[in-house]
């Protein structure tokens, strides 16, 4: 596009959606409600996967250590864990912690065991690099000497992990396919605003004019309702996560869990959401007016 051109089909943009009143409401409103539906779904995907991931790094190989086992040979298994690829970091927890922490839980009833009569095993918190590792470096513990018992939640923890990776896909493609029912809807709403003015462009057709030259203002014009319907769902979408963060982080507090802080991820919703507007309204107006150019 020439740079002549530039503020000429700007110019003939504007006058189209100022005259096609209706039809470009209707072109916003097909893009706001799709939008709205794709930021939201986004929005709660990303916070999902968030808290998704928070429970996966919460779980954790727990080794108990064989009563029998002398100080030394409690180091040699603590390096023997330390010294597997999968893992991140071993931490010791002694009898009487766990028995502090089995008190804190379930009431003093509790401190009957206490001294010689705790009936506790020392234990080794591993921490994995990776989530899904958790069940492998169980299985080798297992096998290693002065290991009493492994526990990492079995099945339950594989389940978890199966569901967590199944919400995740579920909700990508449900964002996909709402971003093409949006194009689809753009394409068909432009498509009969073009419709209108077959006539005019099989005459700029015929006195020379270029595809390109005629399709411009209709890409901008498309561009344009994508941008203006983007902003409807933007500012709901803002509004009602910022109101309702802080309540859910104030329920959320005392715990692992923690929802995306507004500041950056927000704004990333915001960029990206205006981002698909534009590009699916400049898509939807160049796939509607693929047909009038054949003259």
């Amino acid at each position: 596009m020439k740079i002549r051109n530039v503020w000429r089909h700007i110019k003939e943009a504007f006058k189209s959606i100022k005259r096609n009143g209706w039809m470009t409401f209707a072109a916003v409103s097909a893009v706001a409600v799709t939008l709205l539906l794709v930021g939201s779904f986004i929005a709660i995907l990303m916070n999902v996967n968030k808290l998704a991931t928070d429970v996966e790094e919460d779980v954790s190989v727990r080794v108990y250590i064989d009563l029998a086992a002398e100080e030394e040979d409690q180091n040699e298994l603590q390096e023997n864990l330390e010294s597997l690829e999968e893992v991140d970091t071993v931490i010791f927890s002694s009898r009487d912690d766990e028995l502090n922490q089995v008190m804190g839980s379930y009431g003093d009833e509790f401190g009957l065991f206490d001294g010689d009569d705790n009936p506790l095993y020392n234990v080794f918190i591993v921490q994995t690099t990776q989530p899904e590792y958790t069940a492998e470096v169980a299985g080798i513990a297992e096998d290693m000497n002065y290991v009493a018992d492994v526990n990492y939640g079995g099945a339950t923890a594989d389940r978890l992990f199966t569901i967590m990776e199944t919400v995740r896909n579920v909700g990508v493609i449900i964002i996909i396919a709402l971003i093409f029912t949006a194009v689809f809807l753009i394409a068909n709403t432009i498509r009969i605003t073009i419709f209108s003015r077959r006539t005019e462009i099989e005459i700029m057709k015929l006195v020379g004019a270029t595809n390109w030259f005629i399709r411009w203002p209709f890409l901008i014009e498309g561009a344009l309702i994508g941008f203006i319907g983007a902003l409807i769902p933007v500012s709901i979408i803002s509004y009602i996560y910022l109101s309702g963060f802080e309540s859910i982080m104030n329920y959320l507090s005392g715990t692992y869990f923690s929802l995306l802080p507004p500041n950056p991820y927000l704004l990333l919703i915001v960029a990206l959401l205006l981002t698909i507007g534009v590009v699916i309204g400049s898509i939807g107006s160049s796939l509607s007016i693929r047909k009038f150019l054949k003259v």
